[in-house]
């Protein structure tokens, strides 16, 4: 796909991190991006520095999703590039103990729905709002009519201590991405997966910096943490090549997490 002004796209969890990135890097490209966020004040102003537009999204409400494609779709057209970066990362032990008493305590499901409604079903919400219009588009070359980024993590296959809820969640984006590509295949649309490794987003960038300078020194090479911007490079070589389909692209330096 060529990036240019005749491209629109959208983003979600574009107010920060990845998302904006990544919102930044297609603008630069002269991309017509949609910024979807929760944070109003802030996706409002990174949409204002890239020349798009904003829009308040849960990804886990219907008609919040609904209501902001309408609005991208009214200002842009058709998307012809989704990237789904809005998500969470909860962790709780699946058998824990109470600090003060010592006693076993039972795992709160609600935190573990939470993630599976934000991070696996909050994706495919937007993969099914966005699939069904671009399938509507004229194709361009090779037949393609659209691209959908997913947004998985390391922790998808190399799960740590605490992350049952949010491996679960981004082992399900990774794995529904085969399934969804050939679904879409005929429509010309397709699905790649980012699997990023430790990277520094604002939670690691609020950290001590003894502790992100730990956490740099565990990936093999570069020792150091990832750059939104490269997870934002990457999404666009993923859509400037048309061959790259139903992949999964793990993002990390080399890293292979341990149990904690």
């Amino acid at each position: 796909m060529k990036l240019d002004a005749t491209i629109s796209a959208i983003v979600t969890g574009a107010a920060s991190g990845l998302g904006e990135a990544t919102a930044r890097a297609l603008a630069a490209r002269g991309v017509k991006v949609a910024v979807f966020d929760r944070d109003a004040d802030r996706g409002a102003q990174v949409a204002a520095d890239i020349g798009g537009i904003f829009a308040a999204v849960d990804v886990t409400s219907d008609e919040a999703v609904a209501d902001g494609f309408a609005a991208a779709r009214a200002a842009h057209g058709q998307e012809r590039i989704l990237v789904n970066c809005a998500g969470i990362a909860n962790g709780v032990k699946t058998v824990g103990r109470d600090k003060a008493t010592g006693a076993l305590k039972a795992y709160p499901l609600q935190q573990f729905e939470l993630a599976i409604q934000i991070n696996l079903i909050g994706t495919f919400r937007m993969i099914a709002h966005s699939a069904l219009g671009m399938a509507g588009l004229e194709p361009m070359e090779d037949g393609e009519r659209g691209l959908i980024i997913n947004t998985a993590s390391v922790a998808a296959q190399d799960g740590q201590i605490g992350q049952a809820a949010y491996a679960a969640s981004k082992a399900g984006v990774l794995g529904m991405a085969l399934p969804i590509a050939r679904d879409l295949m005929n429509d010309g649309i397709r699905i790649n997966t980012i699997l990023p490794g430790v990277f520094k987003t604002p939670m690691v960038a609020g950290m001590p910096q003894n502790v992100q300078d730990a956490l740099g020194a565990q990936v093999p090479f570069p020792k150091r943490l990832g750059q939104a911007q490269e997870y934002a490079r990457l999404a666009v070589f993923i859509a400037e090549n048309t061959y790259l389909n139903a992949e999964g692209i793990r993002l990390d330096g080399g890293i292979r997490m341990g149990p904690r």
